[in-house]
């Protein structure tokens, strides 16, 4: 018999670990919440329509089409089939496909749903999303992400905004960051000055693999889509400029001002630098050129958070997309949202051990009895603790003592009731300390107040 096993890149979480991972979750969203965000979920599948051509060449490969009901071969000649083309094919037998990010879905919903909701639009999501990407660590076929977005606004407010909540998160969660910031703006007047200005995006998809292959690598792709030799000689000198952010974009101003792109770009980032200033944002804010994020859909500012202890990839991305509701429909509505990567969070916090020792989803108390009558008894007291709030769990059978108290410790539950017929007499519970070993006769009301403490 076959052994089971699930596809490379998507994993199996347990009780202990969807605690952990509910931890992340719980703590975004109560962040989201406090900036005045709003839940919405769409579904794991959208039309290939809605899909190809929002994320470049290179994204629409990494989408997982699904085949359609039925004989989805029936409509396919023979001579079709033999041509192998499997693009052609696609568009036969396919016409959905799982999402690949929560944006262009987000998209989609706000133009459907333009007339039930309000503008500004502030949403937050937390949903899987799947791309057929190469399985590797801290990058997953199938994984979260909590995106919060704001639609109807084009203040850089919103930017701010977006920052404050990154810095708010990772200080709840224990976890020192960098934010790297750029913009699209800046990136086009520099394609626009070197003479390249129609290979904008094959540009930016190459530097933005600076960090992962190296500078020489990137100069042979960018070589590589047909730009010419002496573009690249010019683009050297702005991918390695340094100091800090000031000087940075003081430079810039020289290199960029017969581009009228890349200065509104500059004026964009120095507005939102000073408010991060103006405001005392904890974490770095850093501008870096590098940074591209290969999406197509970016027009303004763009986001990438980096981990400072642990080596992995960008933990939360995102920028500003001006024309992104345009391909729906509806013109002029600019939008700007940044993304948590769960999973990527939930690596970091596992390598740096960073949980907090309980979680609200843990068994404060176990009943552990050794008859009918006792397991009745402890029954009234657990409905008692449960309508305190207090997660309780009653042994489902009388079993040896032994048995109970390893349940206990598997699920490391910190307190067990243990009932007997004295302690039924004297209507108490004997309560252990699972920690201490300490044990201790209480009422019902003694047993509440020392529980709800832990």
């Amino acid at each position: 018999m076959q052994k089971p096993s699930i596809p490379k890149g998507t994993r199996d979480f347990t009780p202990r670990e969807m605690a952990n991972r509910n931890y992340i979750f719980s703590t975004i969203k109560e962040v989201f919440r406090l900036y005045g965000f709003q839940q919405i979920e769409t579904p794991a599948m959208e039309n290939l329509s809605t899909l190809m051509g929002k994320y470049g060449e290179e994204g629409d490969k990494l989408l997982f089409k699904i085949l359609n009901s039925g004989d989805f071969i029936g409509n396919v000649s023979e001579a079709e089939l033999n041509e192998r083309n499997s693009v052609k094919l696609t568009n036969k037998i396919s016409e959905k496909g799982l999402r690949y990010d929560l944006t262009v879905p987000f998209a989609r919903f706000v133009v459907q749903n333009r007339d039930k909701i309000s503008f500004p639009f502030k949403r937050y999501q937390i949903q899987p999303v799947w791309r057929a990407d190469r399985p590797q660590k801290g990058r997953y076929r199938e994984f979260y992400q909590c995106d919060v977005d704001v639609v109807g606004s084009d203040s850089l407010l919103n930017e701010l905004e977006l920052i404050q909540i990154v810095d708010e998160v990772y200080r709840r969660l224990n976890i020192r960051v960098a934010i790297k910031l750029n913009n699209r703006k800046i990136l086009s007047g520099i394609a626009e000055i070197i003479g390249e200005a129609e290979k904008i995006t094959d540009i930016t998809v190459a530097i933005d693999k600076l960090d992962k292959i190296g500078l020489d690598k990137v100069n042979e792709e960018i070589a590589s889509r047909g730009i010419a030799a002496e573009a690249i000689a010019r683009l050297q000198p702005i991918l390695k400029l340094s100091g800090n952010n000031g000087e940075k974009l003081e430079q810039l101003k020289e290199v960029l001002k017969d581009s009228a792109t890349g200065l509104k770009g500059i004026d964009e980032m120095e507005t939102i630098l000073g408010l991060c200033e103006a405001m005392r944002v904890a974490t770095p804010v850093e501008l870096d050129l590098t940074l591209a994020r290969g999406l197509n859909y970016y027009t303004g500012a763009i986001f990438e958070v980096k981990a400072l202890d642990v080596q992995i990839g960008s933990i939360t991305g995102g920028g500003r997309y001006d024309n992104l509701t345009g391909v729906f429909g509806l013109e002029g509505v600019s939008g700007v949202g940044i993304s948590f990567g769960a999973d990527r969070i939930y690596d970091v916090l596992n390598q740096l051990n960073l949980y907090p020792e309980t979680s609200v989803e843990q068994t404060r108390v176990l009943f552990v009895t050794f008859g009918w009558n006792e397991l009745k008894y402890s029954l009234s007291w657990a409905a008692h603790l449960r309508s305190q709030g207090i997660n309780v769990e009653v042994y489902p059978e009388p079993a040896k003592m032994k048995k109970q108290m390893s349940y206990a410790d598997g699920k490391q539950i910190p307190y067990v009731a243990i009932v007997g017929e004295n302690e039924m007499n004297k209507n108490k519970v004997m309560l252990k300390d699972m920690k201490s070993g300490e044990q201790r006769l209480v009422s019902l009301e003694d047993m509440a107040g020392a529980i709800s403490q832990i």
